[in-house]
């Protein structure tokens, strides 16, 4: 297993440009991948990367290695789930991220019942609305909401979600109720952002009578937290951009009013993503069986037979 081992620490590092953050998601010190990789080079007798003070990049034997090692990696995977789907079972630490809204509504809550039907699975759970990056991050599973940006990467659908523009009744009799996109702007209405380095909502796409149109929006507060977003226009400091599930409750007991409805926000994808190689390991293949239902589920009794106006 060691020279597997070596080989695992080689196609990180590669992928991820960095001996320290190899380490990291190999759960070693970079001491030791630093190790393992000088061993991988005299084995090979070739200089697999090209190293200095700031940066690690491949050399020409490396990046033909690296190909060669992932076909080695990927065939000794399906290899394992086989077996493993036979004789024992999925099995080992399953690294899942989500939003922090929907990993508290729709993931957290079915963790203890996934440990009790896969006993010998451990999940460890990281909730971030920030953006994620599957691959440097070392995940197994990400739940995402919008549209992938990578499209090397798997995508199990879960569902798509409607979103919603909407304020806090006080905030519109303050500063009147903006028709569409083009009163958001125009009257410089006060949008409550979603912001942290990658982010785009503070630039609103809405579906307009002539399509899809990408509306600059500013407000005083922003946040990389969506529910503080919430927080903050329940209390009437401004327009908040949600998916329905999120706001739901608020909408129906009146605490949040749509706004701006003949331009609504585009509807996003919720998703299940994973690295192709990963996602033929046996314990993310159960885990997205086990929790896409019971997210659908989840979502149709958040969302109801609510009715937004158009």
């Amino acid at each position: 297993m060691s020279y597997l081992n070596t080989l695992r620490m080689f196609v990180r590092v590669y992928e991820l440009g960095s001996m320290s953050a190899a380490a990291r998601d190999q759960r070693t010190s970079p001491a030791v991948a630093s190790a393992r990789i000088a061993e991988l080079e005299r084995h090979l007798n070739v200089r697999l990367f090209n190293r200095t003070t700031r940066s690690l990049k491949p050399t020409e034997s490396g990046r033909l290695f690296y190909a060669g090692a992932q076909k080695v990696l990927d065939a000794v995977a399906e290899a394992e789930a086989a077996v493993a789907g036979v004789t024992r079972g999925p099995r080992g630490t399953l690294f899942v991220a989500a939003p922090l809204g929907v990993g508290r509504r729709f993931v957290a809550p079915h963790v203890p019942d996934f440990k009790a039907a896969y006993p010998e699975i451990d999940l460890r759970l990281r909730l971030s609305d920030r953006k994620i990056d599957v691959t440097a991050e070392g995940l197994d599973v990400a739940i995402h909401l919008g549209r992938p940006e990578d499209s090397t990467l798997a995508i199990r659908a879960i569902a798509d979600c409607p979103r919603v523009l909407c304020a806090a009744p006080a905030y519109v009799e303050r500063r009147g109720m903006p028709a569409d996109g083009e009163a958001l702007v125009r009257d410089r209405h006060d949008c409550l952002n979603l912001r942290f380095p990658g982010a785009r909502e503070f630039r609103w796409t809405l579906d307009t009578p002539d399509g899809a149109r990408r509306y600059e929006i500013s407000g005083p507060f922003e946040s990389d937290d969506g529910d503080v977003l919430t927080g903050w226009a329940l209390d009437g400091h401004g327009i908040v951009l949600k998916p329905v599930f999120e706001v739901a409750e608020y909408l129906r007991d009146g605490r949040l009013v749509p706004v701006a409805t003949a331009t609504p926000p585009l509807p996003v994808q919720l998703a299940c993503l994973s690295t192709h190689r990963r996602l033929r390991e046996p314990k993310i293949g159960v885990f997205c069986d086990f929790l896409i239902p019971r997210i659908r589920a989840d979502l149709a009794r958040a969302t109801g037979a609510l009715q937004l106006p158009r």
